[in-house]
């Protein structure tokens, strides 16, 4: 998708007013609305025209940061931004003539545009205007935005950077009085979150009220260098906790993009728009829509043959999950240009949500035949894919991401067990991966569930089991299972005959020897005999079974789910 320069559509506007004013004489012929629409015009040029004379403006540029309205201008398709309340802001007259002297428009800019065809609604901090604050904000505006959305049924994006309308202590010589703190309509925010998609690019400082806009979103992104997010900056820590902490220290992405804070971490402002771009290819407009479904030239019937040798014979080895869901998911490049490239080069329709944060599980969304799916797996190179604190939360976040909206889920289970030791227990584990198996046992959306290898403990059958016995499930043949892993469950189980061996080396002999006597019975074709797993498949057909399942959930289920759903008055959405 082409866009403008930066700029280009701000120039054009200011030489087609001032060629408007020059031909009218800018005087009031007493009979027509020429003259207000003139001065109506000249207030838009001066808003919509950067002044490198303004220190707000400057200090954004030295920061090596997008104005506001380029990054409207990048973000939005071509052409297609419709502003909400363009001549908000703080007029200033000559005291003699009434004459407008200058102009400083509010610090948020709102409006509709659309992103790959589809309209959005867009709120919009202008850092340049006292730093997003209050004080520089008209009241009521950002709060606007977000019900225009709502009422609309689209999706809300929001571009912040500074505090977003939340407060500042210079406000109190304003006005002349302190106040009991407001949350700026965050009301809406929260209705917002169960009706339509909601996505936040942190553009720079994110402070306060801003910061809790941004977790109060279904994805955001923060960018590197540019962005840090705190609920108060450092010159407050300082005075609080006596901590000395620059901005990137207290909040800057090696901290929020890894706790799990925001979602993703982006190199650049165009690679945050290009982020979000990609995020709402995948999403309906809003929970009362299908999500969207997209040509495909990619076969359902692909079989892959990497697919039946890309997990190890030895169960100890790791293989790479991001090239296993590459080979199963469409590799048509998405409509929002925004595809991501595999290391191989080829383009693919996965695109990963969380990958800094919580890594012991993979989330994300691609597309089969051209419809998207929730991508659910664990990565088996980090603490052996073990469900730890961290990725228990990103494993719930993204099955209620998924439930919200209407997006069936493609469930690839090699989940060895929650994740044990001292660690694990300082950090709840179990309590945030019963939010896990919560959100699995109150999902009604489809899942298919492909047993890539293990599948053990509690955290093993929450995940190869999420639909509580009538699952649309396979298993692989490298499939392995059960209440523990032999290699530990053995030692647990005959610790006395273990511990009276003579000698460590007769210890470690007796060890293989049990494991043998056990090797023969975990073959998971004796368990499919026993009917314990439904159906083995070769991996190989995974693509080919996976794309019928969803074109059915597309045709029958979901149409289904959706028209129940608009007969049930009111949702709620975990955060």
């Amino acid at each position: 998708m082409s866009k403008r320069p930066p700029g280009q559509q701000q120039q054009s506007e200011t030489e087609n007013a001032k060629a408007e004013d020059k031909s009218r004489g800018g005087a009031d012929d007493g009979v027509t609305w020429k003259h207000s629409v003139a001065n109506l015009k000249n207030v838009k040029r001066v808003t919509r025209t950067p002044n490198p004379e303004n220190p707000g403006y400057a200090r954004q540029k030295k920061q090596g940061k997008l104005w506001v309205r380029e990054r409207l201008d990048l973000f939005l398709d071509s052409g297609s931004f419709e502003e909400v309340g363009s001549v908000t802001g703080k007029p200033i007259y000559d005291e003699s003539t009434g004459e407008l002297k200058d102009f400083v428009p509010a610090n948020m800019i709102i409006g509709s545009g659309k992103v790959n065809g589809k309209k959005v609604y867009v709120t919009a901090d202008d850092f340049s205007v006292r730093g997003g604050h209050a004080d520089g904000g008209i009241q009521g505006k950002a709060a606007f935005g977000e019900a225009l959305a709502i009422k609309h049924k689209v999706p809300l994006v929001r571009l912040l950077d500074g505090s977003s309308g939340g407060g500042s202590v210079a406000q109190y010589l304003t006005i002349g009085r302190t106040y009991i703190p407001h949350l700026a309509g965050m009301g809406r925010s929260m209705t917002a979150m169960t009706e339509i998609p909601v996505a936040s690019a942190l553009l720079g400082p994110v402070v306060g009220l801003a910061s809790a806009k941004a977790v109060v979103s279904h994805f955001s992104v923060m960018v590197k260098g540019v962005s840090q997010l705190f609920a108060a900056g450092p010159p407050v820590v300082r005075h609080a906790t006596f901590e000395d902490l620059d901005k990137e220290q207290l909040g800057g992405w090696e901290i929020h993009g890894r706790n799990g804070t925001v979602d993703n971490v982006a190199t650049s402002e165009l690679d945050a728009f290009s982020q979000i771009r990609a995020f709402l290819s995948f999403l309906p407009s809003s929970i009362f829509t299908l999500p969207p479904v997209n040509p495909s030239s990619d076969p359902a019937d692909r079989r892959e043959e990497e697919l039946i040798s890309i997990i190890p014979r030895r169960r100890a080895r790791v293989y790479d999950i991001r090239k296993l869901v590459r080979l199963i998911v469409d590799v048509d490049a998405p409509t929002s240009s925004a595809a991501a490239d595999s290391p191989q080069g080829q383009q693919t329709s996965f695109f990963e949500i969380g990958a800094t944060w919580g890594t012991c599980i993979v989330t994300g969304f691609a597309r089969l035949q051209g419809r998207p799916v929730g991508v659910l797996t664990s990565d088996c190179t980090v603490g052996g894919g073990a469900l730890d604190a961290l990725g228990s939360q990103k494993a719930a976040r993204f099955i209620n991401l998924c439930d919200l909206f209407g997006i069936p889920i493609l469930n690839l289970v090699d989940q060895p067990g929650f994740a044990i030791g001292s660690a694990a227990e300082r950090t709840a584990t179990i309590r945030h991966g019963a939010s896990v198996m919560s959100a699995l046992f109150y999902a009604t959306i489809p899942i298919y569930t492909v047993v890539l290898r293990r599948a053990f403990g509690v955290a093993g059958g929450a995940l190869s089991d999420p639909d509580d016995g009538v699952n649309t499930r396979v298993a692989w043949p490298s499939g392995d299972w059960g209440s523990l892993p032999l290699e530990g469950g053995v030692e647990a189980a005959y610790k006395r005959q273990l511990d009276s061996a003579p000698s460590p080396a007769a210890r470690e002999q007796m060890l293989k020897d049990l494991l043998a006597q056990f090797e023969h019975i975990r073959d998971p074709i004796r368990t499919a005999h026993a009917f314990g797993v439904e159906e083995i498949i070769d991996p190989r057909d995974t693509r080919p079974l996976a794309c019928e399942w969803v074109i059915h959930a597309y045709e029958h289920t979901l149409p289904i789910r959706l028209h129940s759903r608009l007969s049930t008055a009111g949702y709620r959405y975990k955060l």
